[in-house]
């Protein structure tokens, strides 16, 4: 099922990028956090929001805090922000001050219709990329990210199809053929491109057990948010080990899926023999 969900024509599959990806990078600018100089130059090829974020305790209003740090935040959005535009890049920047971090966050990513969220995390050098296939996903989004990130360069993704064991209705192997494909239709080479499969019951585990392995993780949100997980439990263990930054992958607007599945069936309707979904 991996690209089976509303927001790509399948018939344009084999064509270059199709939607520039935008990433959205919360960084929480007053607690001196910010984003190591290797993620800045892998990411600068993407369209890259920055945003400055500071959660206040729920007795302060959001108001006062503006007045008082807002200067001091934007001077280290813009610090960051600089980063990029020395790397080659034309960020945007925002800074809020809110009560519930989360609730903002995935509300920015909305009204800017990020195409990726950075989850960052200390690395080196960006040559290694894992992708984590899970089930369905915007096939898309995902190439068009990926395919953007590692263009002319040398680095290598790794597909890697995790099923959930014995009676999973999810084909890991065709989901990682299927984003092969994709990424090569995308102009990636073949030789930067690898493929596996495994089956794994407690699949979010194993994926930040071998994080450790990869410069940086693309996935898609799942059916349970991974922000939502690598906020939870499982950011303690991103927080204290030396583990890759992550890139989830949101899934589109609805009221830009219902817009793009109407174009999509008028493309098909004039193809009726190309639709390759699975």
């Amino acid at each position: 099922m991996w690209g089976d969900l509303p927001g790509e024509n399948p018939i344009d599959a084999d064509l270059a990028i199709r939607e520039p990806p935008v990433i959205l990078l919360p960084v929480e600018v007053l607690e001196g956090q910010t984003i190591p100089n290797t993620v800045v130059e892998f990411l600068a090829p993407a369209d890259v929001i920055v945003l400055g974020y500071h959660v206040l305790p729920e007795q302060t209003p959001t108001e006062q805090a503006s007045m008082q740090f807002e200067d001091r935040a934007q001077e280290a959005v813009d610090d960051i922000a600089q980063s990029f535009i020395d790397a080659g890049g034309d960020p945007e920047t925002r800074v809020v001050f809110t009560h519930d971090r989360e609730q903002t966050i995935d509300r920015i990513a909305a009204e800017l219709g990020a195409t990726a969220i950075l989850l960052p995390n200390p690395t080196g050098e960006i040559s290694e990329v894992l992708v984590p296939i899970r089930g369905a996903i915007d096939g898309g989004r995902l190439a068009d990210l990926v395919a953007t990130l590692l263009a002319g360069g040398t680095g290598h993704v790794t597909l890697w199809g995790i099923a959930a064991g014995e009676g999973s209705e999810f084909d890991a192997e065709s989901a990682v053929d299927r984003a092969a494909e994709r990424l090569r239709g995308r102009g990636l080479p073949a030789e930067q491109i690898t493929t596996e499969t495994t089956t794994a019951m407690l699949q979010i585990h194993d994926i930040v057990d071998r994080s450790d392995e990869a410069d940086i993780i693309v996935m898609g949100e799942g059916r349970e948010s991974l922000l939502a997980v690598l906020l939870g439990e499982d950011a303690e263990r991103v927080a204290e080990g030396a583990v890759a930054p992550v890139l989830v992958v949101r899934d589109r607007d609805p009221d830009a899926e219902v817009a793009d599945a109407d174009e999509n069936t008028a493309d098909a309707d004039s193809h009726p023999d190309a639709d390759d979904r699975e």
